[in-house]
């Protein structure tokens, strides 16, 4: 073998640690809205938040929604709730802070994240949103919102 494929299968072995369902960990770093860094069991692991996709940095509310997301659980110990199932070497899931507060919703309920119906079927995520959208809050609160799929697809080519 190459030294390229041994380091791509020791690196893709290590990004896809096996994890139980449902576990705790702290978390150790927020990248954006949508994706933390949490340490379980001595161990780094991206977590993708499911359900929903907040806006890219440079949108407005980007910023906004990783600061959100930093100041509820930055630091904190968090329990994580999967299927099972990675994208990009990052778990997908569903974080809860504070016991039983889901951060995946609230972000959705603050309208600082939309639901990803491309990859969830939620009914939760559509009405939490359908709510916010009424509200007028958050990214709703902007005339011509542009979803972060086709604000990534527009200045990424």
């Amino acid at each position: 073998m190459h030294l390229k494929t041994i380091l791509l299968f020791l690196l893709l072995f290590i990004a896809k640690q096996k994890v139980p369902k449902e576990f705790y960990a702290k978390v150790i770093g927020v990248k954006d809205g949508d994706t933390i860094e949490v340490l379980y069991k001595r161990k780094p692991l991206i977590i993708r938040l499911a359900h929903i996709d907040c806006p890219e940095k440079k949108q407005a509310f980007g910023n906004k929604a990783k600061q959100f997301v930093a100041t509820k659980i930055f630091g904190k110990n968090v329990r994580i709730v999967n299927k099972g199932k990675w994208h990009w070497n990052r778990l997908i899931a569903e974080v809860y802070y504070n016991k039983v507060e889901n951060i995946n919703e609230t972000l959705v309920e603050k309208g600082l994240a939309m639901h990803f119906k491309k990859y969830s079927k939620s009914k939760r995520y559509h009405n939490l949103e359908q709510v916010a959208k009424k509200q007028k809050i958050g990214i709703w609160s902007q005339p011509n919102s542009i979803t972060p799929w086709q604000y990534r697809k527009s200045n990424y080519p």
